[in-house]
């Protein structure tokens, strides 16, 4: 391993967390739902939303409203367009409490200490920034390592962000890894631009039907934090 690049959401972060609060402030108990599920359901629609927002065929706001709309749909549950947005609201009011865990402090320094480590995010450039801010990155990775695709002009699981990544850091020949939890974004997106994939898997998502195989998959920090340490 030569270099290791990361992926923010839900990677170096619980993101499910802000999800929940937000959740629980717009419904209260008004819904018995399983947050696990309805969660994983918002990620996926996320993904999907997002490449459109990319292409300009969706507004942000019209993402926003989407993803969770879709999500509550399977649940029979029905929101106006405002609910979806306040419940936007509310998470981007949680996104700027979180942080990360002492594990994932552990690991990035014991990373950095050791190859060049580097992040690549999709999201709008300032949505993004707030929150590597928040987080606190900055004391792991120079800003010129970090790699947003707002910023960028293109965005995962498209090759070329990763491409473009390994260029700016000097990494065209160099055993680079890149660790996500998004399947398609992270796993499929990594392996299509020729780099190797951890695949750090909270959720314990079954494998979805795919001809692309992670090098590793991990469902928890103590575990990535474990496996790059062999692998360093």
């Amino acid at each position: 391993m030569d270099a290791v690049l990361f992926d923010v959401d839900d990677t170096l972060y619980d993101q499910r967390e802000p999800f929940a609060r937000a959740f629980r402030q717009l419904f209260g108990e008004t819904y018995e739902i399983d947050m696990e599920r309805l969660f994983a359901l918002s990620r996926k629609y996320s993904d999907e939303a997002f490449e459109h927002s990319q292409s300009r065929q969706m507004t942000m706001d019209e993402m926003y409203i989407y993803r969770i709309s879709k999500a509550l749909k399977e649940f029979d549950i029905q929101i106006s367009d405002e609910d979806a947005l306040k419940f936007q609201e509310f998470y981007a009011g949680y996104q700027k409490q979180i942080s990360v865990s002492d594990v994932i402090k552990e690991m990035l320094t014991f990373c950095r200490d050791r190859v060049p480590i580097g992040v690549i995010t999709n999201g709008p450039s300032g949505h993004q920034w707030e929150k590597i801010e928040t987080l606190g990155l900055g004391e792991w990775f120079l800003d010129e390592r970090i790699f947003v695709s707002g910023d960028v002009g293109t965005a995962k699981p498209d090759e070329k962000i990763f491409w473009y990544a390994c260029d700016k850091m000097k990494l065209q020949d160099a055993e680079v890894w890149y660790v996500g939890d998004s399947y398609r974004n992270d796993v499929e997106g990594a392996k299509s631009a020729g780099l190797h994939s951890i695949w750090i898997n909270r959720r314990n998502y079954p494998y979805p039907v795919s001809e692309v195989r992670p090098d590793y998959c991990v469902g928890s920090e103590e575990e990535l934090y474990r496996l790059l340490q062999r692998l360093l």
